[in-house]
């Protein structure tokens, strides 16, 4: 059995093989000028993450009073530019993907893959890469994308995906380069063919003043996206679920 619980935005807590792995970590209630419009994280809910993976060091993917919250030193998985960052600021357990290479933890395979995304953190941090991973154990195969645009090398990811969690939004009324919007990440799930996808990346995180005007771009984007797909007649199960949401399911 396999079983994830999206805790919102990006973040992810997946139990794969017996090994807790959990995404992309922003368990506050605010982050710079972002705040979190739905109900807080459950305190400790991510205690006892054997993994942690970052995607890109930007400040809603990577959150450092976040990280710190999780124990005194967690198993990071970092994208390239990311590891002396987080060393720096007191993580000492950081590993270093780049596309293609691989981390095992037990029966758990994560093996980076390419995104097409500006991972700089800014203002003034460093220059480092944007990944995804592909998170394996045994029979169980699951995309974690992060944050990235569509790119040719999806339809070769894996030649058979279990979940896919798939960003279709932001933060925010509109969306820069490099993200999916709903319509683009029904593309990404008719390349991936994924037996089941999650959306990610949406309904949680929104900044301060603007959910009154652009309430809608919490509400609907998760919809839009399993209607999108529905409309294309991909085989693919989508589940869309609520911030706190879990879901279990068996090969």
């Amino acid at each position: 059995m396999t079983s994830l619980t999206w805790l919102g935005h990006a973040t992810v807590l997946l139990d794969i093989g017996g090994v807790r792995v959990l995404t992309d970590p922003v368990l506050r209630g605010r982050v710079a000028f972002l705040r979190r419009v739905v109900p807080p994280v459950p305190h400790g809910a991510c205690a006892g993450a054997d993994l942690v993976l970052i995607s890109h060091l930007h400040h809603d993917h990577c959150d450092l009073p976040s990280l710190r919250s999780l124990g005194p030193d967690p198993q990071i998985v970092a994208p390239p530019g990311g590891g002396d960052f987080l060393r720096e600021r007191g993580f000492r357990r950081v590993i270093t993907l780049r596309p293609g290479e691989s981390h095992t933890a037990g029966p758990v395979r994560v093996t980076a893959t390419p995104a097409v995304h500006d991972g700089t953190r800014r203002p003034f941090g460093p220059r480092a890469a944007a990944v995804g991973y592909l998170v394996a154990a045994a029979d169980t195969a699951v995309y974690f994308a992060g944050d990235t645009a569509l790119f040719d090398g999806m339809r070769k990811l894996c030649h058979r995906l279990d979940m896919a969690l798939v960003p279709v939004w932001g933060w925010g009324p509109n969306l820069g380069a490099g993200h999916l919007d709903p319509r683009s990440a029904a593309e990404a799930v008719a390349r991936l063919r994924p037996r089941l996808a999650v959306p990610v990346h949406w309904g949680t995180l929104f900044p301060y003043g603007l959910s009154p005007f652009f309430g809608h771009r919490l509400r609907t984007p998760g919809h839009d996206f399993a209607d999108a797909v529905r409309a294309r007649g991909l085989g693919t199960d989508v589940r869309v679920l609520a911030p706190g949401g879990v879901m279990a399911w068996r090969l």
